[in-house]
Parts: structure tokens; sequence; C-alpha cells
């Protein structure tokens, strides 16, 4: 349903329909936070990867051939400005929920509950369940995202549920 949403709002918007892009935008805005969050620990730093990402995206909106595709194509611009800032502040480290809610950060529930249970895992496979679970990728395509081989994709989605279960529920393991 989402695909279908999102092809037709870039359909729209390329027709450039200017409420279709910013309708576009939106759909994608909650998933697009929660990648870049994944990649950076400032909220400044992820604001800015965001908006940069819409730019990139307005600006670029024609050389996308396949409207299907627009998901895929949309989180590897947003890596790429992750990836930037990134080395433009020398910083590798991964959001810290508790620095996070302490500053008094509003994060909806569902997206810290959501983070919080991904903390475990290391950078790569934060990035992979993110994807896959939140926004809705099969592993052939983070694969192409990530150039990484599927198979390796699978066996860290599967070494990173191992992960979430052992550290939040050790009993059970």
């Amino acid at each position: 349903m989402k695909r279908d949403k999102t092809e037709e709002l870039l359909l729209r918007a390329r027709a450039y329909d200017g409420d279709a892009f910013v309708e576009l935008m939106e759909l994608h805005k909650q998933s697009m936070y929660k990648v870049a969050k994944a990649y950076l620990k400032r909220e400044e730093d992820v604001a800015d990867a965001i908006s940069e990402t819409i730019l990139d995206c307005f600006e670029h909106l024609e050389s996308l051939r396949e409207p299907c595709y627009f998901g895929t194509w949309i989180v590897r611009i947003l890596i790429n400005n992750c990836n930037n800032i990134r080395k433009s502040n020398s910083r590798t480290e991964y959001t810290d929920q508790i620095e996070a809610l302490s500053t008094g950060q509003k994060t909806d529930e569902r997206t810290r509950a959501f983070l919080d249970y991904l903390e475990p895992l290391e950078e790569e496979d934060r990035l992979i369940m993110i994807l896959y679970y939140a926004w809705g990728f099969r592993t052939r395509e983070i694969a192409e995202i990530l150039h990484i081989k599927e198979a390796t994709i699978k066996s860290r989605m599967q070494r990173g549920r191992q992960k979430i279960k052992q550290a939040f529920f050790p009993m059970v393991v």
C-alpha cells in the first residue's frame, strides 16, 4: 500500500506538484529519521542529513528511472549524506538514548522503544535491522543498498535478533 502511494506521489511530484513532493517526504519522514538516527549521534546532524536528503531528492527527482525503487534510492542518498556528515565531524559513534532522553528531546514512544531494542547491536547490524523492520526492505534490496551479499545480510539479521534476545530476554535464551 505504501509503495503504491509512494509511486503515485512520485509521479505527481515529477509533474511539478509541490504538494505531492511534500506529502511524499512526509510519508518517508519517520523512516528517514530512524536511518539517520542509527548513523548519527547528534540531533542537529540527523536534521542536517534529512534536510540535505530532501534537497538532493528534489533536485534529482528526474534521475530516478523506476518509481518503484524510490525507497531504495532515497535511503541510499540518506546514507551517503550521513556518511558525509560523519566524515566532516570525525565522529563514528552511535546515538546514546540516555543522552537523548536526558536532554529533553522528544521522540515518540514507539521510536524510542525500537531504538532501545537495537542498542546492543553493532553499527552494521543496526542499520540492517532499521532497513528491514522500519523501511520494510527485503534482504535482497538491503544487499543492493549496502553493496553486501544477501547471505551476509541474512546472517547479520539472525545474529542481531539473537543479540537482542540475549540482551532483553536472558532467561529465555
